[in-house]
């Protein structure tokens, strides 16, 4: 069997849900779990979340959603990525957020009106630059009325700056949102469900909680830019085991290209993970791992399947010992936030790039 797992610990996504919940108040919780849950899982990490107190869930694909259907999930689901088969959508009582205004007619035009009118969120652009409508044809659509076939569930907005050090950018499009629902009011139209804050903004700003907020990233331990985040827990950790313990002579160069030569007599562990995996090319003579608890690093290019550190000055390390590729052994902790820097990317790359040959294990203890 594959002895590289992802083991996560169901018990740190509870507590980090519970921390949402402590920040937000009234706001009813809408946990993101798109691109397999960051990750750690779609199916079981819903069914633990919304357990512990989600009200809904986001995906970004109709296929996602599908998936958690096909589960046994029968909670509210929002799909957010833009792209739709309304059919399927109505069948499996999916909630499409739509972006445009073709989209809303589109939409309507598809909706079957023999069913009840499908329940939809519209996404205003006030500031993002990537999907939405701009608030001004925003309401100019609300005002010229909304298609019998749909029902307006909510009105959404994405934060564009929020784990930025800069506050300005964000005041602003929450300055425009609260903008925007007071033209609704104003025009006498009743203002649905209004929600813009995901996990950096539930963390920053509180004045952007309204009826409902999207976590994702802090639901899985980490925060993204400058964040306080030492409430939160890693949930997932990364891990595998060695396959062969090498030695080469001084001078001896390592994996493709020779771009690690031995300085001096040494010891690697060669472990069976690589880029295929979701352990980047990247990391090559770059990145960590923890054996026998202490930092052991990487050396030579990362291959495909497999991946060598250097265990010169660790006690004896022998075939089948634990390697950590993200999480803690013993007192030592390499994080997502680690191997980002490493990457020169962002946790979210990290957590999601966990490929699929990397078994999943969820662990109550």
């Amino acid at each position: 069997m594959n002895p590289t797992v992802a083991e996560i610990h169901l018990p740190s996504l509870r507590h980090n849900l519970q921390e949402v919940t402590r920040r937000v108040g009234t706001a009813a919780v809408l946990a993101i779990v798109k691109a397999d849950a960051y990750g750690h899982g779609a199916v079981p990490v819903s069914q633990v979340l919304l357990s512990a107190g989600a009200h809904q869930l986001g995906v970004a694909t109709v296929e996602e959603g599908l998936e958690l259907r096909g589960a046994g999930i029968t909670a509210p689901i929002l799909v957010m990525g833009g792209v739709y088969d309304i059919p399927a959508m109505q069948r499996s009582t999916l909630t499409p957020v739509l972006p445009s205004r073709d989209a809303v007619e589109t939409a309507a035009r598809l909706a079957d009106p023999r069913t009840l009118p499908l329940p939809v969120h519209l996404k205003v652009d006030t500031g993002m630059g990537r999907l939405g409508i701009t608030p001004e044809e925003a309401l100019a659509l609300l005002r010229s009325g909304w298609p019998p076939t749909l029902r307006l569930e909510g009105v959404m907005s994405h934060l564009a700056s929020a784990d930025e050090p800069d506050r300005e950018k964000t005041e602003q499009q929450l300055v425009r949102f609260r903008a925007f629902l007071e033209a609704i009011r104003a025009a006498g139209l009743k203002v649905p469900t209004a929600h813009i804050a995901n996990s950096a903004a539930i963390l920053k700003y509180p004045s952007s909680l309204f009826d409902l907020v999207r976590p994702g990233l802090m639901l899985y331990g980490y925060a993204s830019g400058p964040t306080p985040s030492s409430d939160l827990r890693p949930a997932l950790a990364w891990k595998t085991r060695v396959v062969q313990i090498k030695h080469v002579e001084k001078g001896q160069p390592v994996s493709y290209g020779g771009t690690f030569v031995a300085p001096r007599p040494s010891t690697l562990a060669v472990l069976p993970v690589g880029y295929a995996d979701g352990y980047s090319r990247a990391f090559s003579n770059k990145g960590r791992v923890l054996i026998g608890g202490r930092p052991a690093p990487v050396v030579g290019r990362v291959c495909m399947d497999l991946t060598m550190v250097d265990v010169t000055d660790h006690p004896a390390i022998r075939p089948g010992d634990e390697a950590v590729l993200l999480g803690r052994q013993g007192s030592a902790a390499i994080t997502a936030d680690d191997l980002a820097a490493w990457q020169n990317t962002i946790s979210y790359e990290i957590l999601c790039q966990i490929g699929p040959r990397t078994t999943r294990v969820y662990l109550e203890d």
